[in-house]
């Protein structure tokens, strides 16, 4: 992947053949040296001062020290591994033209953990969408298989936290589709479920109240169409964007559809919307089953619809979790935190599905 070299230090002294070196408990320690290509700038890898090293050695417990473009790493093996093997990825990341955050770091560190087989930079160098000098790609691993299961399924279901870019990332599919001329439209659409307020008391037309439910997708296209283009794209109906009552009775051929914040939808919804599928079609379905607004006493369908269509073909549900929020890093810490909350608190309660 990376021609950073490994200059292997198998003792305390970095002498071959002596004892390895071990801590005062007794277990084995190892000193290993990588090179860093002279191509890669350190402040880049290391970050601006250090910041980038500190949280790998905060993370793997290891000492890390720095000369030139020698990076000397001294720990347990398996942590000195997996520094050896962080320190290779980001490598790769910088010579993909991408830059090196600390939530970068933080991420690559994450798969390596949890999916030591899976590379990183085949993660987060997977581009979806480039506009304006500016690229859009998955940025966990879980998003990287939400984003193929678009490719490769006609329906497909990313179900998660706020902050895991499931409708963003759909919607960043839905525009390369309607740009490679895969489909001919896009068509996005949320269910009008007010949140603690209600429609009727807002002011002005009822285009005027709904239009707020929809002003996140709104602004969504903007990001990943030129502004000027989107007045334009509405008018012709290329792209619409429009409350869920609308698609009732419509069969949507050649179409990239969106269905946002669909645990607001009740189970008839949710059948309606699904048999809008016409040929040439894709759909994918966005939600969060931790924040139902519906009224007291009607079901959430997206709750209840991974046990209707579990094994029909070409349907497929991905699940996102606190560990895939790409905002700031503290809304995942509050995501995690409610679901520890939830987990703790809320013993025997059964998931509608399973009722």
């Amino acid at each position: 992947m990376t021609d950073i070299q490994p200059s292997r230090a198998a003792t305390a002294s970095g002498s071959a053949g002596t004892a390895p070196e071990t801590a005062a408990s007794g277990q084995g320690l190892t000193r290993q040296t990588v090179v860093v290509p002279a191509s890669i700038n350190m402040v880049a890898l290391l970050g601006a001062g250090d910041e980038h090293l500190s949280l790998i050695e905060e993370a793997l417990d290891a000492e890390i020290h720095i000369r030139g473009n020698r990076i000397t790493l001294r720990g347990h093996p398996a942590a000195v591994a997996l520094a050896e093997r962080l320190l290779t990825e980001l490598v790769a990341i910088i010579r993909t033209g991408q830059p090196v955050s600390p939530e970068t770091v933080e991420r690559v560190l994450s798969m390596l953990t949890s999916e030591p087989a899976e590379s990183p930079v085949d993660v987060l160098s997977h581009n979806i969408l480039s506009n304006r000098g500016r690229t859009i790609r998955p940025k966990t691993l879980n998003q990287k298989r939400y984003v193929d299961s678009i490719d490769k399924h006609t329906i497909t279901f990313g179900i998660g936290p706020a902050g895991t870019g499931k409708t963003y990332l759909a919607m960043a599919k839905a525009v390369q589709a309607l740009q490679s001329k895969q489909v001919n439209r896009i068509i996005l659409t949320r269910p009008a479920v007010e949140a603690g307020e209600r429609l009727g008391f807002l002011p002005g037309t009822l285009s005027e109240k709904i239009d707020p439910y929809l002003r996140p997708l709104y602004d969504a296209l903007h990001d990943m169409l030129d502004p000027e283009s989107i007045p334009k794209l509405l008018a012709a109906g290329t792209i619409e964007v429009a409350p869920l009552a609308y698609m009732r009775g419509r069969t949507l051929n050649d179409a990239f559809i969106i269905l946002d914040e669909a645990q607001n939808t009740s189970p008839e919804q949710m059948k309606m919307f699904l048999t809008r599928l016409g040929f040439g079609s894709r759909i994918v379905v966005t939600g969060d089953v931790t924040q139902v607004d519906l009224p007291a006493g009607i079901r959430s369908g997206l709750r209840i619809v991974e046990s209707i269509l579990d094994g029909v073909d070409d349907v497929v549900f991905n699940r996102l979790t606190a560990h895939d929020v790409v905002r700031h890093r503290l809304v995942g810490k509050i995501v995690a935190a409610y679901e520890d909350f939830d987990a703790r608190h809320s013993p025997g309660v059964v998931p509608d599905q399973d009722r």
